[in-house]
């Protein structure tokens, strides 16, 4: 089957990418890439805010990478990572973007887009009081998580989740988050 998980990308307008990586996601890969972006937004010179925002979202992508990332399909080219990613962040005008990439099983998807659709519907009052709420009705997933990841990013960064399903095949598809962090929020 030929699948290239590429193509969304390919497909977003040319931007100064700051960091792009794909291949297996686990805490040394993690910690490189939250190293890197620290440097490289400390040597454009970026706004402390901004970076701090940047910084505090991009760990959030990556945990949501590392916890809740399906196994990859038995015929996809990348049978090495156990936890296969695909991370992009680039300098936008007014901002970054950080899109994130990563299977999913098609029986998770119904239940996914639920989620983030929920959080597009709420305002910014409604987004903290969900934070609140599942801090502190939290119950651990099978995963690790208790759901907070995505709602923390609404929160921080007052912009809706953009997402897109890429079927693979019946049993997977390929999952992406479009995340814009802005100056201004």
């Amino acid at each position: 089957m030929s699948f290239d998980v590429e193509t969304y990308l390919k497909d977003q307008p040319e931007s100064n990418v700051i960091l792009y990586y794909k291949g297996n996601v686990d805490s040394d890969v993690i910690n490189h890439v939250l190293d890197t972006v620290e440097y490289k937004l400390v040597e454009v010179n970026e706004q402390a805010k901004l970076r701090k925002k940047v910084y505090n979202v991009l760990v959030e992508s990556l945990q949501n990478l590392y916890h809740h990332v399906d196994k990859v399909p038995e015929d996809f080219e990348d049978q090495k990572s156990e936890k296969f990613g695909l991370l992009k962040i680039e300098k936008v005008v007014g901002g970054y973007k950080i899109i994130t990439g990563n299977f999913v099983r098609t029986d998770h998807v119904e239940l996914l887009e639920e989620k983030i659709n929920k959080i597009n519907k709420s305002s910014h009052e409604e987004i903290k009081e969900l934070y609140k709420f599942i801090l502190n009705h939290q119950r651990i997933s099978e995963k690790g998580g208790g759901g907070l990841g995505l709602v923390d990013i609404a929160r921080k960064t007052g912009n809706k989740l953009v997402y897109t399903f890429k079927q693979y095949n019946e049993t997977y598809s390929f999952f992406y988050l479009d995340i814009l962090v802005n100056q201004d929020n």
